[in-house]
């Protein structure tokens, strides 16, 4: 039977497992997907640890790990249009990517282009797709001002790459040892540490920050938040209930085959690259979230499926 690599309740890395299950029958509305790539992503580790989704139940049983990826139809459930049997497709799985075979909502799938490796699709869906849904959200026209927290992770990257593309001028805030990641993307770094506001005030083109996407929480959200006169463009992916009380917002995911289809052609272009830095296999998918959950990966870690 085909594997997965799933969690048998909520701990630490010791809760993991390789599984053997069958191949999952697509329901309406669904696509059967043989994994050739899966992105390996922070929330990952986070569910396993126990932090549930709004609305999501608790766990039963087990749950496969991962929330992107890239692969091919094998078989398309009732009322699907616009896929077929042999189909190359990205999109959100809900029966976890970490697996030789999943489950995709045809609804938040789009085609691979042949441009596009299965690692650079599956690496899209969830970062790339938070960063251009956070953008479109906070609406800025070109010239405005942009302050990135966390601009050296996943979302932090894909967001600068767009907001630049957007005519945006971006700050990002992020360690010093990322400092030339973050600038080559067109960004003006700031490390974290005292005197955030005031550094990032005079780093910032005009000394001023139009909008702030944060992707950090804590004490520096707070603290960034006073750069603005606008709280409405205060909009978070790390701390929901903490930005509504500085009058912010948390970012409104879109969740569509069109937002997918606007990050590859993004993607296509040239515009956003995916940073896909490490690959491991599936037999080592532990190996790939332990990068991920302890800090060392830079760019894109993704779990590759043998065909």
């Amino acid at each position: 039977m085909p594997k997965v690599y799933a969690f048998t309740r909520h701990g630490g890395p010791e809760v993991e497992t390789f599984l053997d299950l069958p191949v999952p029958e697509p329901g309406p509305g669904q696509l059967l997907v043989a994994v050739r790539a899966a992105g390996v992503n922070p929330v990952d580790w986070k569910l396993r640890a126990g932090k549930r989704r709004p609305g999501q139940a608790p766990l039963a049983g087990h749950e496969v790990l991962g929330s992107e990826v890239a692969g091919v139809v094998r078989a398309v459930g009732a009322g699907v249009e616009g896929f077929a049997v042999g189909d190359a497709v990205f999109g959100n799985p809900v029966t976890g990517g970490y697996a030789e075979f999943t489950l995709v909502p045809a609804d938040i799938a789009a085609h691979k282009p042949d441009a596009l490796s299965f690692a650079e699709a599956a690496v899209l869906p969830v970062a790339a797709a938070t960063a251009y849904d956070g953008l479109r959200q906070l609406d800025l026209p070109a010239g405005s001002t942009l302050l990135i927290t966390g601009a050296g992770g996943g979302v932090g990257v894909a967001a600068t790459q767009i907001a630049v593309h957007f005519g945006l001028r971006v700050v990002g805030t992020a360690s010093e040892g990322k400092k030339e990641y973050v600038e080559s993307f067109g960004a003006v770094h700031v490390a974290p540490g005292p005197r955030l506001a005031e550094r990032i005030r005079e780093a910032a083109p005009d000394g001023r920050v139009d909008a702030v996407f944060d992707l950090v929480g804590g004490a520096d959200l707070a603290e960034v938040a006073e750069l603005l006169s606008d709280r409405r463009k205060l909009i978070t992916a790390a701390a929901k209930e903490t930005v509504a009380e500085l009058g912010g917002a948390p970012v409104a995911r879109a969740r569509t085959s069109a937002v997918l289809d606007e990050i590859a052609l993004l993607a296509v272009a040239g515009v956003l690259r995916p940073q896909v830095t490490a690959a491991y296999p599936l037999a080592r998918a532990g190996d790939a979230l332990r990068a991920v959950e302890e800090g060392h990966a830079r760019g894109k870690t993704v779990i590759e499926v043998t065909a």
